[in-house]
């Protein structure tokens, strides 16, 4: 069996072994998918992700797997539930993104469709490969990121800067950016 080589910056244990391996650099299409991974890339801000990684189950959990339909309808009392629920991110400004975001969604899927459509476009629907070698190589931002970043924010998303949105294209996968080396650069692959 042919040895498996990872990103460098995998090195922190199990939850970052499966966010690489199965997600992160994947493209993402479903519009439920591509919400919850804003969302949770908007709680990364002045975070760790090894943070968000831990906290991931019980975010999916209090924001009913990061569903539009349901988040478009949370009113004061459900927020304030939220940010009573053990184990969540309890920043009220990130909390309340998400129903605002929730409300932007459904105006970009009016406007384009989907929300797939809407992310898909700034890249004309081409999934971008680079081919790093090592940590030093990733860029924080990009110019489509940030013209994705400021079109967002024009349209009431928040927690959308623009290196959350370079984080958004990596974790949702317009962008690859495992490492020319990596095992998993040309799509999933079976475990050792």
């Amino acid at each position: 069996m042919t040895k498996i080589v990872r990103c460098e910056w995998i090195d922190r244990g199990p939850l970052y072994l499966d966010y690489h391996d199965n997600e992160w650099g994947y493209p993402m299409h479903d519009d439920k998918d591509l919400f919850r991974q804003l969302c949770i890339q908007g709680f990364q801000a002045g975070l760790s992700w090894d943070l968000v990684l831990k906290r991931k189950a019980k975010l999916d959990e209090a924001f009913d797997n990061f569903d539009p339909d349901k988040i478009i309808k949370y009113d004061d009392k459900k927020i304030a539930e939220i940010l009573q629920t053990d184990g969540v991110i309890k920043n009220k400004l990130k909390v309340n993104a998400v129903v605002s975001n929730a409300k932007a969604f459904f105006k970009v899927k009016e406007e384009f469709g989907s929300f797939d459509k809407y992310v898909w476009s700034f890249v004309d629907y081409k999934h971008i490969v680079h081919d790093f070698e090592k940590v030093e190589d990733l860029p924080a931002e990009t110019e489509e990121s940030k013209k994705i970043s400021e079109d967002m924010k024009k349209r009431g998303f928040k927690f959308v800067g623009s290196k959350i949105i370079y984080n958004f294209m990596e974790a949702m996968g317009l962008v690859n950016d495992h490492f020319s080396y990596c095992s998993f650069k040309n799509g999933k692959i079976k475990s050792e």
